[in-house]
């Protein structure tokens, strides 16, 4: 099977990043993924006010297309109602965990009469920095992820708060499998959207770190196709 390619930079202590190029063969993304339960019953119900199904399991799994993985500045999308939302991104690679972000964009219609389809419908859209798991590992929960969605020429903040909202790395792999497969990346859940979900021109997400006073970011412009039926 013919994996996505991509050219990333892998950052593994005070070490400059160092370039390289990885092969991803599987892409996950994990879903309901929040450590309370209150939270995630808030997620549930934010995705049902717009028609979506509940989850047949709490957390759950779905398998994409790696080809929808990118690194690019803007995707293009079909219709009016898709949105993004940041995630932080487990990448192995080499028997090694590394970290990064991602948007798991989604296409918010298709959403409502099925997830899985929906999961496939939006390029995924990843930061090409990676910072080592173990490095970060020891201080996790003081990790924060954050997005902004820009919407007719103004930006404001999308979605903002903890990765101790969500299942920690270990955790979620470990309702999986003993560890991810070499050439994995797995998206990890999200945060609830200042405002309710809904679409943007531009989304820019990023996890930071502020012990080391660190960030991985990465934003891109939406483009949206005609839906002519």
């Amino acid at each position: 099977m013919a994996g996505q390619t991509l050219s990333v930079a892998l950052s593994t202590g005070n070490e400059p990043p160092v370039s390289t190029t990885v092969t991803v063969n599987n892409l996950i993304i994990a879903g309901w993924t929040g450590r309370d339960p209150a939270a995630v019953e808030h997620h549930i119900q934010e995705l049902e006010a717009i028609g979506v199904k509940r989850p047949a399991s709490v957390p759950i799994f779905y398998r994409v297309s790696v080809a929808r993985l990118t690194t690019a500045s803007s995707i293009q999308v079909l219709g009016e109602r898709s949105s993004g939302e940041v995630e932080f991104a487990l990448l192995q690679w080499q028997d090694r965990l590394w970290v990064g972000a991602g948007s798991d964009h989604t296409d918010r219609e298709a959403e409502t009469y099925g997830v899985s389809l929906s999961k496939q419908m939006c390029d995924k859209p990843v930061a090409t920095l990676f910072w080592a798991f173990d490095d970060v590992a020891p201080r996790w929960d003081r990790l924060n992820l954050r997005s902004y969605a820009t919407i007719d020429g103004h930006r404001a903040l999308y979605q903002e708060g903890s990765v101790r909202a969500i299942l920690h790395p270990e955790d979620l792999i470990s309702r999986i499998g003993r560890s991810l497969p070499n050439g994995t990346i797995m998206f990890c859940g999200t945060l609830g959207a200042h405002g309710g979900v809904r679409p943007a021109d531009r989304f820019d997400f990023e996890l930071e770190d502020p012990v080391r006073k660190k960030t991985i970011k990465h934003g891109y412009d939406v483009f949206t196709l005609p839906d002519l039926g």
